[in-house]
């Protein structure tokens, strides 16, 4: 299908117009009876969130809070004056309570612990040097997710290239590999997967149903970055040596300790999955079950434990602050909250205000087309954030869990694949790109523009996500 008429239904689908409802039950907005305008504000957190780094970048780290709040009150304001009081409470409880505390639980875990890890020392860049760097930080993405596998290899890989005339692909492939691709595997790698099993997604569904994409992807990419690499190399043997800052010298790991309470995040993650006490808490009508609470808290536990085991000199070597889960955190408070209105109208399906982007990811004989669902997914979550992006379409695909991960398994490999993998063809599409992006500026990387970096990843990866459709999605 054309892009041209992927963009005109969407945009058809954009224009209808805000119908307003009767009261409905506790936690019932009443999706089907709502206009896309209910959407706006979503919109405008995203692009938000996609523009206001770039276009205004000093005023928006002072005040991404205030836009977050701002977009939220756009949707709450109107759920309470047109849906009234009870439902509006219901929808934010639920939303809270089920999704986005557990969500940013298990982030705050994650950065905490892999915050901890410090390696020193310095390896000399070479194609094979750089090549098994870039494997290993693609393995541990899966782990201890993207932005801490970042965090954790980062400065390494740029150490070890500093006196490499030619190192900026270096941190393009590490960005596709390490900050993006590698985390598909589980539901610690990205935000996107941890959703999904939080919406009832296997915790090894993910690892059984990627896994041949994933592989394909990153024995393509790793093969790619070798041959390029080895070529930048070559060549630069015949010019003058570079001075290097950070002479060769041996590897050490600091913050061992954490490794291991990394491998309680993954022990509470499967323990909330298996273990079914069948004890459930009633908070405002959203059902809290006794297994998702332990798991947070145990996951608390082990980020405190982190805090005061971990030496504070190790934190300071990663030059560790708390302004990126901050950042997160508020950003994300932001998201949950205009998107409760998107997923009531995207459950209504045919009967709602998102009929025609139904029928875009539909064929004639109502079944899913796998193909516009990877697209899709893809090209929003390369541009906005991936992990909403990721919901969005969860929900257009029916929403349940049971269904997507049997018979609905191709569309549901297409989603988590297109929001993750494609996160990574701008700077803008995951959280740790940028931040990859800006350690590499402050360490006198020429990194390219936003655009220049879309170059990069349409010459490389748009062709392999070609390659995969015809592979995996048709």
């Amino acid at each position: 299908m054309a892009l041209t008429t992927v963009l005109t239904r969407i945009s058809a689908a954009l224009a209808l117009c805000l119908i307003s409802g009767a009261a409905h039950a506790a936690g019932d907005i009443g999706g089907a009876t709502m206009g896309v305008a209910w959407a706006l504000p979503f919109a405008g957190m995203l692009l938000s969130i996609a523009l206001g780094p770039i276009l205004f970048p000093h005023f928006w780290e002072l005040n991404y809070g205030k836009f977050a709040a701002f977009w939220a009150a756009l949707v709450l304001v109107p759920l309470v004056l047109l849906r009234g009081f009870e439902p509006a409470l219901g929808a934010l409880a639920h939303t809270a309570l089920l999704e986005y505390i557990p969500f940013i639980i298990l982030l705050f875990a994650l950065f905490t612990i892999a915050g901890g890890i410090l390696i020193m020392g310095n390896l000399h860049g070479t194609p094979a040097t750089n090549t098994a760097l870039l494997a290993i930080g693609t393995l541990m993405a899966s782990f201890v997710g993207t932005t801490g596998a970042s965090i954790i290899m980062i400065r390494p890989v740029l150490r070890a290239n500093d006196s490499r005339r030619h190192n900026v692909h270096v941190v393009v492939f590490f960005i596709f590999l390490v900050s993006n691709i590698g985390g598909s595997l589980t539901p610690l790698g990205d935000p996107p997967l941890f959703l999904g099993f939080l919406r009832g997604v296997n915790f090894f569904w993910t690892t059984t149903h990627l896994l041949p994409e994933t592989g394909l992807a990153v024995a393509i990419l790793l093969a790619l970055f070798f041959v390029l690499d080895n070529w930048f190399y070559k060549k630069e043997q015949g010019m003058p040596s570079l001075k290097d800052p950070t002479p060769d010298r041996d590897i050490k790991l600091y913050g061992r300790v954490n490794f291991i309470l990394l491998g309680g995040v993954i022990a509470a993650i499967l323990m909330s999955a298996s273990w079914k006490p069948g004890i459930v808490f009633d908070i405002a009508g959203s059902k809290v079950e006794l297994q998702n609470i332990t798991r947070d808290l145990i996951l608390l536990a082990l980020a405190g434990a982190s805090l005061t085991l971990t030496p504070k000199p190790v934190r300071a070597g990663n030059e560790f602050t708390w302004g990126p889960i901050l950042e997160v955190a508020k950003l994300f408070a932001g998201i949950f909250v205009c998107i409760i209105p998107v997923l009531a109208m995207l459950q209504a399906g045919r009967n709602g205000a998102f009929s025609g982007l139904v029928a875009l990811v539909s064929n004639p004989d109502g079944s899913h087309n796998t193909v516009a669902y990877f697209w899709l997914t893809g090209i929003l979550s390369s541009f906005l954030d991936n992990a909403p992006t990721y919901l969005v379409f969860f929900e257009l695909a029916g929403g349940n869990p049971q269904a997507l991960m049997t018979t609905g398994a191709l569309t549901l490999a297409a989603i988590s694949a297109g929001a993750v993998f494609m996160g990574a063809n701008t700077y803008i599409g995951n959280a740790p790109n940028f931040m990859v992006y800006a350690i590499a500026k402050d360490r006198k990387v020429a990194m390219p523009s936003f655009f220049g970096y879309l170059l990069w990843s349409g010459a490389i990866l748009i062709p392999l996500f070609m390659v995969q459709t015809l592979i995996f999605f048709r």
